[in-house]
């Protein structure tokens, strides 16, 4: 297992919709160049913030075919295959493959709330579908079910489960993890300086959109002067608040942001989600210009 298999740098990057709904895809290559123009050496693709709920299998392959082709061989792709539905993640799984994932993120299923059996059960057959490296991503207050310290235990075993996204909050826990040989990344942008200084390779981020220089400046220069780091993160936070902390938040607030530095034309989502409205625009406006980006 390499220090990092899938770099250190990821954004969970948007899909961009035309006007009328439809994928964007010329959008989708210019997102995934502007990251790996500022500091990205990995995506994820086709992640919750990709809207993966409402994207079509179909699309999904051809999303994640349109971002290698924009950023080539030598940046890291991880494929979002996770649903609550085991045949359908094994689909997508299967799919990433072929199209030439470096890994899949996979997500707890959600909504149906399988225990601790069902949750290894649907883990295990994806992984056997996929022949990818697997970072798992644990997200209770999206999916409702924790992965248990158990259930990572037991899928330690597996030396396919390479990684794990975690965005459940419990930094101690996080070092136990990497003590049964998992890497971690930070899942919640808010505590990306904390998971450093708690053995976290780096970050599957959403606030990458717009501030990934300074995510690629903190997580280099934290081993080696950590005070310089935290003047990075207080740097970023405020546009960092503005994009996590709103109740609206997520895709909604990244593509409102890449609306405001001008790499997309729009910021439209497909519905359950909706855009942002005029105030909390200017919210994310504020808070970005509070961080430099605008």
């Amino acid at each position: 297992m390499t220090a990092a298999p899938f770099g250190t740098v990821l954004t969970a990057m948007v899909t961009p919709f035309h006007d009328d709904g439809s994928v964007d895809f010329d959008g989708v290559q210019k997102v995934a160049r502007h990251l790996v123009d500022h500091g990205h050496d990995g995506l994820v693709v086709s992640g919750t913030t990709g809207e993966s709920a409402t994207t079509t299998k179909e699309e999904d392959g051809e999303i994640l075919a349109a971002v290698r082709d924009a950023v080539g061989a030598e940046v890291k792709l991880v494929a979002g295959v996770g649903t609550n539905d085991t045949n359908t993640s094994i689909w997508l799984a299967q799919q990433a493959s072929k199209v030439g994932a470096d890994g899949i993120l996979l997500v707890t299923p959600y909504y149906n709330k399988p225990g601790q059996r069902g949750v290894l059960h649907h883990f295990r057959q994806v992984m056997d579908a996929a022949e990818l490296p697997v970072m798992l991503y644990d997200v209770p207050g999206r999916t409702g079910t924790q992965i248990a310290y158990d259930t990572y235990a037991e899928l330690a075993r597996d030396d396919r489960v390479v990684a794990i996204k975690d965005a459940v909050g419990d930094l101690p826990r996080g070092t136990r993890l990497q003590q049964l040989g998992y890497v971690v990344y930070s899942g919640d942008d808010v505590a990306n300086l904390a998971w450093l200084a708690h053995g976290a390779v780096g970050f599957v981020s959403v606030a990458g959109h717009v501030v990934g220089d300074g995510l690629r400046e903190m997580v280099d220069v934290f081993p080696s002067d950590p005070a310089r780091a935290r003047e990075v993160y207080a740097a970023m936070l405020p546009a960092i608040e503005a994009i996590m902390g709103a109740p609206n938040y997520g895709a909604t607030t990244a593509k409102a942001s890449m609306e405001l530095i001008g790499v997309l034309p729009n910021r439209a989502v497909r519905s359950p989600l909706v855009p942002l409205d005029d105030d909390e625009l200017a919210d994310l406006r504020a808070g970005l210009a509070a961080a430099g980006v605008l």
